[in-house]
This record gives structure tokens, C-alpha cells and sequence, in this order.
């Protein structure tokens, strides 16, 4: 079932590495090799420049409306193979396969959004000053994109960067992580398979700082989309900013969840519960501070403990599991050391805290209270299965911590009042803000932060236009 070796796309070719190096795959249920991903070195990343450079020559040339349609096929592949991809997916990632099959079949509509988007991105006719001067501006594929993506999401990070630079009509080279490859290469075999011409999408793997220092500053890449971490993200960002690229930065968040005094609490439990034990935890969007009111605090502390010890830990295979284990052996270590420290400075362990199981890499849903601001995970973004909650007094008291952080990416708040809900949406510092429900990251709406969140979105009606060039034209005839 799972891929015996992961190879590389390049210039509409299935290959292995120029130099044969490989990189093993670990199943993150059993930390036990179930695969190998092809390694790619220098010559490798110069055929697939040669490569996009050409497709992108011919893509370009492509009608918006023939760049559609072959768009949709590969959505309608991606919906009418998800039941295989799904298990590559929970193999090598560790989610549910639950979760893993809704990943496979929300790329068919992010596909379909996006080819969509690419048909209705015009230009205009501006008015001149004088008779007989036409002004008139276009939309130019800015060329050939390097998209680095992120393990947490295979197919859902991936295919927003392929579809945007497809839609617009760039040709792109995607960096997929070494360690969830198989579904990586499952989504571009889609876009193969659809027709889209060879070298317009091209896939390596292999050391992200080797890969990223070689292809951000090479004269054919013209555009840079990257989802991971904000230390690596701002590096990146200089990187291509010496070089005048321009850039998409979905970056890390430590996104605050505030229930008010009068929120519907069953609900917020409910809601704010599952998505924070997501993937086990392991979600740029994920909900990381909870602030409680203090009226509700206890009541809040008590049902959100009873959902974390009700949720079956366990391979992502089974039928039953609501939690898979984290991707590798190094979020464990994190989750270690975030749960240690914040200890050592007198938090409290409510529930969980540590690991599960002597195989694979499992961790115990967690719930941390009392935890003091100078402990590292109020500072940090956790990225795994630990969730902080503290009471606060009044809105202002939780908008200060709310905003306290460099990050803005995603933010949530749960209140039965609408003056409460408008206030909260204006003063909170994020790219995104989730009211009383969990409406975030459809295919039709923004999605990307501020400040040290990133820059830039990868969803809804703009997200199209970092992939184009405005040309200006004007003309007198006279």
C-alpha cells in the first residue's frame, strides 16, 4: 500500500536522484521504516529549473479558460482517489484517517476555487486625460514559483501554492517534506494525470536549507511561497529579498481562544476541544491560549478536561482514533520540554503531560492551568497536543494578552453579545478571527496572519494576485 520509494517529478518525469540517495520514512504509530524518498542534490534542482523555465513558457500561453479545465480534472482525480490516499496520508503523517480523507477530497474544491479565480482575474481600461489616450493594465504571470511545503498538511499546503501558480499561469517547483512525501507526490501525480504539461509542476526533496539557499536565489525563480516555522520563514524572506523575489509567508501562530462570561459554554468546549487536539495539535491555526473569563473559568476548565480524557488516543489506522501520534520523535522532545518548564515554574498539570506508550511517538492530549508568563509555551507556539488555559477579569485584560505576542495569525472568541463579538473582531491583532464557530481555511475565504505571522494569503479572492504582474499599457492614437 505504502510507496516502497517516493521519487522525484521533474520535467513531467517520475525519477530517482541523479546520485541515488534516498531518504528513509518512518510511520510515526510505530517510528518503524515503511518507505524511502528520493534525496535530490544540485543536478536535480537544475534540470527541474530548465524544466519550469519551459513549462512556463508554454503554461503561460495557455487560455485561462484551458488552464481550468485541466485544473478540474485534477480535482475530480483527487476526489476519486482520496480512499487510497487517504492511508498513505495517516501512514506517514499519524492523523486519523478520517481526518486524512477530508484533507484528500478538500483539495478537489481548492483546486476547483482556484482555477476558478484564475478566469475571473482582469485587467482595466482607465480613463485618459486626453481624446484618443487608452490606458489599459494587464495580468502577467509573474514566472516560475519554488513553493516550500510544510509535514503537518501534505496535500492541504501543497496544493494551494500549485493551484494559485496554475491558475495564474507560473509554472512551480514544490519542495515536499521528506517526511510525508507519498501523499505529496499523490497530489502532483493528479495534476499529471490531469494534462498539465511537463515541467510546469515539478517535486523535489531533500535538506529544506540546501534546497531553499539554491533555487530562492536563482534567476528563474521569480516568486517564493513558504508554510513552517517564523525562524525559518523570516530567513527565507531576507533570502529572497536581496534578490527582489516577491513572497507568500504562511507562518507559526499562538492563536488565543476567548470565552466570555456569556458564551454558549457546551458549545465552546465542543468546538474549541476538537480543534485543538486536530492533527494532534499540530496546526499553524491551531487554538493555543485559552482565556476564561473568570465567572466560567472552572466550569470552562472542567468540560474541556473531560474532552481531552475522552479522546481514544491511538494509529491513525484504527477506526476509533481521534488522535494519531505526533509526526516524529522531535515534537515529542518539544512537548517534553514545554510541559517540564512550564512545571518547573508552577504550572499545573491538569491532565496528560507526557508520553504514551513505549513505540511511535504519542502524547498524551494535555491541559496545563496556572501557567506563569515567563514560562516558555506563553511565549512559544507549541505546535502539539498541550493546551494552556487562564482566567481573565475583563475584555481589556484579554485583549492585552491576546495581542501580547509578536504572532497574529489565527484567533477565535466565543460571546453571545454583539457588541462584544464587534469589538473583539477590530481590536484582536490577527489575520484571522473565528467567532463562535470554527470557520476558518475554506478554499473562498483569506487565510494568512500579520506581524511575525507572515505576509500575504493563500485563500479567498486575493490570494491570486501575488502571482501576477500589473503591466500598464497606454496608448495614443493621435
Amino acid at each position: 500500500m505504502y510507496p516502497q520509494l517516493t521519487e522525484l517529478f521533474i520535467a513531467g518525469e517520475w525519477r530517482a536522484s541523479a546520485d541515488g540517495r534516498r531518504i528513509a520514512v518512518l510511520n510515526p504509530a510505530t517510528a518503524e521504516p515503511i518507505g524511502e524518498v528520493a534525496h535530490a542534490g544540485r543536478a536535480d534542482l537544475d534540470a527541474a529549473l530548465t524544466a519550469a523555465e519551459q513549462g512556463f513558457a508554454v503554461w503561460r500561453r495557455k487560455s485561462p479558460y484551458d488552464r481550468a479545465n485541466v485544473m478540474r480534472k485534477a480535482a475530480a482525480l483527487m476526489r476519486e482517489r482520496a480512499d487510497t490516499i487517504a492511508p498513505i496520508m495517516t501512514m506517514e503523517q499519524g492523523k486519523p484517517l478520517a481526518e486524512a480523507r477530508g484533507e484528500t477530497l478538500l483539495a478537489g474544491d481548492l483546486i476547483e476555487w482556484f482555477a476558478e479565480q484564475g478566469r475571473r482575474s482582469f485587467g482595466q481600461v482607465i480613463p485618459g486625460r486626453a481624446e484618443g489616450v487608452y490606458q489599459l493594465t494587464f495580468k502577467e504571470p509573474v514566472g516560475p514559483v519554488a513553493a516550500f511545503t510544510p509535514w503537518n498538511f501534505p496535500i492541504n499546503q501543497a496544493v494551494r501554492k500549485i493551484s494559485l501558480a496554475l491558475a495564474a499561469g507560473c509554472s512551480i517547483i514544490v519542495k515536499g517534506p521528506e517526511e510525508t512525501p507519498a501523499s505529496c507526490a499523490a497530489l502532483i501525480r493528479a495534476f499529471a494525470d490531469a494534462g498539465v504539461p511537463a515541467g510546469v509542476v515539478n517535486l523535489v526533496f531533500g535538506v529544506p536549507a540546501e534546497i531553499s539557499e539554491y533555487l530562492i536565489p536563482h534567476p528563474v525563480i521569480r516568486k517564493v511561497s513558504f508554510t513552517g516555522s517564523t525562524a525559518v520563514g523570516k530567513q527565507l524572506a531576507a533570502l529572497a529579498g536581496q534578490h527582489m523575489k516577491r513572497i507568500t509567508m504562511e507562518l507559526g501562530g499562538h492563536a488565543p481562544a476567548i470565552v466570555f462570561e456569556d458564551a454558549d459554554l457546551d458549545r465552546a468546549v465542543s468546538i474549541l476541544s476538537a480543534n485543538k487536539f486536530r492533527n494532534a495539535g499540530q496546526v499553524c491555526v491551531s487554538p493555543t491560549r485559552f482565556l476564561i473569563q473568570e465567572k466560567v473559568y472552572d466550569r470552562f476548565v472542567e468540560g474541556f478536561v473531560a474532552a481531552a480524557k475522552a479522546l481514544k488516543l491511538g494509529d491513525g489506522m484504527e477506526k476509533d482514533t481521534r488522535m494519531g501520534p505526533l509526526a516524529h520523535a522531535r515534537r515529542v522532545q518539544a512537548m517534553e520540554g514545554f510541559v517540564q518548564d512550564a512545571a518547573q515554574k508552577g504550572a499545573r498539570v491538569v491532565t496528560g503531560g507526557e508520553r504514551v506508550g513505549n513505540k511511535g511517538y504519542f502524547f498524551a492530549p494535555t491541559i496545563l492551568t496556572d501557567v506563569p508568563m515567563e514560562a516558555r509555551i506563553m511565549n512559544e507556539e507549541p505546535f502539539g497536543p498541550v493546551a494552556i488555559i487562564r482566567p481573565f477579569r475583563d475584555a481589556e485584560e484579554a485583549v492585552a494578552e491576546a495581542n501580547r505576542l509578536p504572532y497574529g495569525l489565527a484567533s477565535y472568541a466565543y460571546t453571545s453579545s454583539a457588541r462584544t463579538a464587534a469589538m473583539i473582531g477590530e481590536r484582536v491583532e490577527a489575520g484571522m478571527m473565528s467567532i463562535n464557530h470554527h470557520g476558518l481555511a475554506l478554499p473562498e475565504v483569506p487565510f494568512g496572519g500579520i506581524k511575525d505571522s507572515g505576509f500575504g494569503s493563500e485563500g479567498g479572492t486575493d490570494a491570486i494576485d501575488a502571482y501576477f504582474n500589473t503591466k500598464f499599457v497606454t496608448h495614443a492614437t493621435r
